[in-house]
């Protein structure tokens, strides 16, 4: 059973934007009759680049949103955007049989993904993106291998540093070079 992504998220005092994306009802077959139980998967974030994920699972829904959004609050990451809109590269992230292609897209694009993954931009903050989902439709895989590709995001400062370069020459460059081929 999805839920509506729209209606689903709810900020608390802490200013965290809280995502239901997948919730879950099983059963279980016993001697006199069923017991049912469920499972939510949930995405929580602050919208400025930090963001987390979590299962939980319990017999009633509120119950286990609670576990899935205490989870996802202790497992949140920063993640470095670029002007708090979009990434500074593509990326590729899997999980299982699922792939998750991120790229960077110019500012008034808008967030273009499927249901799970678009949920962890709006959770992020990040606004202008381009997202495609290989190989599952699986919340709980497309969710995990997006968290895949983020973890693979360097800062611009990291990159410079790493190549002994300072950050406004990895800027410019680009616009330098192009001037050139346009020459």
């Amino acid at each position: 059973m999805e839920v509506n992504f729209k209606r689903n998220q709810k900020t608390n005092s802490d200013n965290l934007i809280e995502k239901v994306v997948y919730v879950n009802r099983v059963s279980k077959v016993v001697k006199g009759g069923r017991r049912f139980g469920t499972a939510a998967l949930v995405v929580v974030g602050n919208g400025k680049g930090k963001a987390g994920y979590g299962n939980g699972k319990a017999k009633e829904f509120p119950e286990s949103i609670k576990k899935a959004t205490d989870k996802a609050k202790n497992s949140m990451k920063y993640f470095p955007l670029k002007k708090n809109r979009t990434f500074f590269y593509d990326v590729q992230g899997t999980h299982g049989s699922g792939k998750v292609l991120l790229r960077a897209a110019p500012p008034g694009t808008g967030i273009i993904a499927g249901g799970p993954i678009r949920s962890v931009f709006e959770a992020l903050g990040v606004q202008d993106v381009v997202a495609k989902s290989i190989g599952t439709t699986n919340p709980h895989n497309m969710v995990r291998a997006t968290f895949d590709a983020l973890s693979q995001l360097d800062d611009i400062k990291k990159i410079a540093e790493r190549r002994g370069k300072k950050v406004t020459d990895l800027y410019f460059k680009k616009k330098i070079d192009e001037k050139q081929n346009k020459k």
